[in-house]
């Protein structure tokens, strides 16, 4: 076993969650990976992958079981997350965000919304978490969508852009401001709307340069009428279910990070210990084997980390806003890191498209950017070390 099976084998997962783990091992290995170059060269939504996901019942692993779930640990999850994103990163990121979206739901939610919209995603149903905006981005509390009560219904107005799964969605967990509370981030209200609404358009999806097989839309909402009962909690209860909702996917986002690194690691040395140059193996080279060196070291201690964030969560610790921003800064830019010196180490094919670490290298990057840039994080876990 090497350093990374070593540990790998340290989680404590039940024996009906390793059984799960291991089926999704399979699937990424078997039919996942396989299709991920056609994917990425096409630009087209992987439905067959999403199938394959929803036929193991993936989705139940994080829907309770009062609600027809299998709950399982935050960790268990996590390594599915990793695994699905080793094998195709716009794949991982399509089921990571039904999680993402639908957490707020299960944490938040009335008996009845639970009980009325989850079998959604049991049934197979695709997620999306609707926050950012043209001019609210990193600083999502400066987003502009309108929600205006009527009655039975809210109506909702404006913009959003770079949607995950903004496409396909069946349910949308959408964050706006209340009419009529004057303080901008006391308006911050949350919202369940659902696939079809009228006033509800899909206006594009954008031709990203990497995660090309994920949907990322542009949608705008006008006059759009979204029943009074999909509120979450009060209006301007929003902004402490945002907190919330991003404490829990920054995680995932750097899971789904890992999965990269883990990727463009494990192609990278393959590569070096067959590859040969003046008579010896790449690998035996000493400068190689620094480079190696500082890549297996950081990617060991980075996932190690992850293991102790899923452990917080798992015990339940309200607190962890600080060690995600650690984790999600530290993941995305090792992803990034390890898979430019994958490319690196591959000499001039490694520049193309016939190898996958040319695709890992173009996935990482936007792992720097979402769930709050890493600067946006550097300066919150900066910030933290301040003495009132």
């Amino acid at each position: 076993m090497n350093v990374f099976d070593r540990l790998d084998a340290t989680l404590k997962l039940s024996s009906e969650e390793r059984m799960l783990v291991d089926s999704v091992r399979a699937l990424a290995r078997d039919k996942i990976a396989p299709r991920a170059e056609h994917y990425d060269r096409s630009g087209e939504f992987p439905f067959d992958n999403v199938k394959a996901i929803n036929d193991l019942g993936l989705n139940a692993m994080f829907i309770p079981a009062a609600y027809g779930g299998a709950e399982m640990s935050y960790m268990a999850y996590l390594e599915c997350v990793r695994e699905i994103s080793k094998a195709c990163a716009s794949t991982g990121v399509i089921w990571a965000t039904n999680f993402h979206a639908v957490r707020p739901l299960i944490d938040f939610g009335t008996e009845e919304q639970k009980k009325r919209l989850l079998p959604v995603m049991l049934n197979g149903g695709l997620a999306s978490l609707t926050i950012t905006e043209p001019a609210a981005g990193s600083d999502a509390t400066g987003m502009k969508t309108e929600f205006r009560p009527d009655g039975d219904h809210i109506v909702v107005n404006g913009t959003k852009t770079f949607i995950t799964n903004g496409a396909h969605a069946d349910l949308y967990m959408l964050f706006g401001k209340w009419s009529g509370i004057a303080d901008s981030k006391g308006a911050i209200s949350a919202l369940v709307v659902a696939k079809g609404t009228p006033g509800l358009k899909v206006v594009r999806e954008e031709d990203k340069m990497g995660l090309r097989a994920s949907s990322t839309a542009a949608l705008a909402f006008d006059n759009c009428r979204v029943p009074r009962a999909n509120l979450l909690g009060k209006p301007g209860d929003g902004l402490k279910i945002l907190l919330a909702s991003l404490n829990r996917s920054r995680p995932s986002v750097a899971a789904h990070a890992l999965g990269i690194a883990r990727a463009a690691f494990e192609d990278a040395v393959g590569y070096i210990n067959e590859r040969r140059q003046s008579g010896q193996k790449i690998i035996e080279f000493q400068g190689i084997q620094f480079m190696l060196a500082d890549m297996a070291t950081d990617l060991a201690m980075c996932e190690a980390w992850l293991w102790h964030v899923a452990r917080m969560v798992d015990c339940g610790a309200a607190d962890f806003g600080v060690e995600a921003s650690m984790l999600k800064l530290r993941a995305s830019d090792l992803a990034m890191r390890i898979a430019t010196d994958a490319v690196q180490l591959y000499g001039g094919y490694g520049y193309c498209k016939d190898y996958r670490v040319e695709r890992l290298m173009r996935d990482a990057k936007i792992t720097q950017i979402w769930e709050g840039t890493n600067q946006i994080h550097r300066q919150f876990i900066g910030r933290s070390f301040i003495r009132k």
